[in-house]
């Protein structure tokens, strides 16, 4: 994938979806989790499908994610973010304990939409702030930051009620530590969790930006997944997509 095709993909989806004059909401931040399996020769990475009856992205197959919670800031860890990491979250002044927040709110709400819990087992494990952390204390599984990868960020344009500054994260799968079942189903927010080669994952109908995120991951999945490697940041500029590299 160029760089233009997909500005150029996001601007057609961006036009096709404009309401007329709106008034602009506020962005929320937020963070995703990418999966990848690397077990078998063909890498997969995990999807959740939305329930039907969400007002938000109903029946859309999407990463696990949601907004930064107070309590994601005070969540102790087994590993701190690799420094070059906490430094592209910080791009445009986020402090520090925010950068470190939006890691820990992604595997939170992995946690919260899967029942899966990505992290290391310690019996030390120190007292968390609550919430849906007091699960992960309870199992003895602290987050591993270190292991996690920034790999794209991405603005909502004005227009649509809901609006998200997204950071998106990617970590293997083998970082699973816990599950627990019976999170998903019917009722539950995601219905169901497939895991789909990044190469099959036309037929899903994905978000032009779950797609163009996927071909970044691919990018840099070939050049090896450094922490050293740039971050594309998306976001609408006088009217159109941009492409920056943090």
């Amino acid at each position: 994938m160029m760089p233009g095709d997909a500005i150029e993909r996001l601007n057609a989806r961006a036009k096709s979806e404009a309401k007329g004059d709106l008034p602009d909401v506020q962005p929320k931040d937020a963070a995703t989790l990418i999966i990848i399996d690397r077990s078998a020769p063909e890498p997969k990475v995990l999807f959740g499908r939305r329930h039907e009856g969400h007002k938000f992205l109903p029946g859309k197959f999407v990463f696990p994610g949601g907004a930064v919670e107070f309590a994601d800031r005070l969540m102790p860890a087994a590993s701190e973010l690799d420094p070059r990491t906490a430094a592209r979250l910080a791009h445009g002044g986020v402090g520090a304990d925010d950068a470190r927040a939006l890691a820990l709110t992604a595997v939170r709400e992995t946690f919260e939409e899967t029942g899966l819990m990505l992290g290391v087992r310690r019996d030390d494990t120190p007292e968390a702030p609550g919430g849906l952390w007091s699960a992960f204390a309870e199992a003895k599984i602290l987050p591993d930051l270190a292991a996690m990868h920034y790999v794209a960020r991405a603005i909502t344009p004005p227009g649509p009620p809901r609006r998200f500054d997204t950071r998106f994260f990617a970590v293997d799968a083998n970082r699973i530590a816990h599950r627990v079942d019976g999170v998903t189903g019917p009722q539950a927010e995601l219905v169901e969790l497939v895991w789909v080669p990044i190469a099959q994952t036309g037929p899903l109908g994905l978000l032009t930006i779950t797609s163009v995120v996927l071909e970044d991951l691919e990018a840099r999945a070939r050049e090896g997944m450094g922490h050293a490697l740039p971050v594309p940041f998306y976001r609408m500029v006088n009217g159109r997509f941009v492409r920056e590299l943090l």
